[in-house]
């Protein structure tokens, strides 16, 4: 059973960061190129950044390009995103995802960022 955990999320002000976590299990990480995507109040999942299963072509994207950075550590079978620059409009829930943007499953129960101040 395919099961994503992520954790990480809070209260940041403008401008901060923050650095989520997504631990996998079930399947064979090293395997899967792996997604996130988030969802804002009220807006449906958007597309937020994905990377290759090895962890060496990584995509994002337009608005949170320079400022996110996804990674992974094999070893550990665990997804990162660093998001640094905060911005209110990022406050969505975040989830991971196994699979590439066009194809992905297993989505966590999110990890909630809200961006105040």
């Amino acid at each position: 059973e395919v099961q994503l955990v992520e954790s990480g999320g809070g209260l940041v002000q403008p401008g901060g960061s923050l650095r989520l976590s997504c631990a996998a299990s079930g399947f064979t990480f090293s395997n899967y190129a792996m997604t996130w995507v988030h969802q804002a109040p009220g807006k449906g999942l958007e597309w937020v950044s994905q990377i290759s299963p090895g962890g060496t072509i990584r995509s994002y994207a337009d608005f949170v390009k320079g400022r996110f950075t996804i990674s992974r550590d094999n070893a550990k079978n665990t997804l990162y995103l660093q998001m640094n620059s905060l911005k209110p409009d990022d406050t969505a829930v975040y989830y991971c995802a196994r699979g590439p943007r066009s194809n992905y499953d297993g989505r966590g129960q999110g990890t909630q960022v809200t961006v105040s101040s």
